[in-house]
């Protein structure tokens, strides 16, 4: 990533971390802040990459609002009553910050224990 962002190409590097950022990407945040996928050094590496660093959080760069997840437990029912948390990003380059349009995550059908989540750019590729 830091090679591409050096030679100036803009780019958006997608995937599952198995790691939410912030309290607003998990149902049960208090009782999970040690638990992996949301311990301190996990958040602070986000923190670095987010805030540091400069990359984008696609998702959250147009929707700052809570209960949207990608990640659902198999037990409890966790789908049905949305106790999720927000996993898999889109990472754009700091030069796609002005691109990103809109976001989504697809929960019509199930296809796993993650959602798709699809992000609109305005960005001639």
């Amino acid at each position: 990533m830091e090679t591409l962002r050096e030679h100036h190409v803009p780019f958006i590097f997608c995937g599952d971390f198995n790691m939410a950022h912030r309290e607003i990407d998990l149902t049960n945040w208090r009782r999970l802040q040690d638990y992996p996928g949301f311990t301190p050094p996990e958040r602070a590496w986000l923190d670095t990459l987010f805030d540091g660093r400069g990359y984008v959080d696609a998702f959250r760069a147009v929707n700052a609002e809570p209960e949207h997840y990608t990640w659902w437990s198999n037990r409890g029912r966790a789908w049905e009553k949305n106790v999720g948390w927000r996993i898999d990003y889109q990472v754009a380059s700091p030069a796609l910050r002005g691109a990103v349009r809109g976001a989504a995550i697809y929960k019509r059908r199930r296809f796993s224990d993650h959602a798709p989540l699809t992000i609109d750019y305005d960005w001639e590729i």
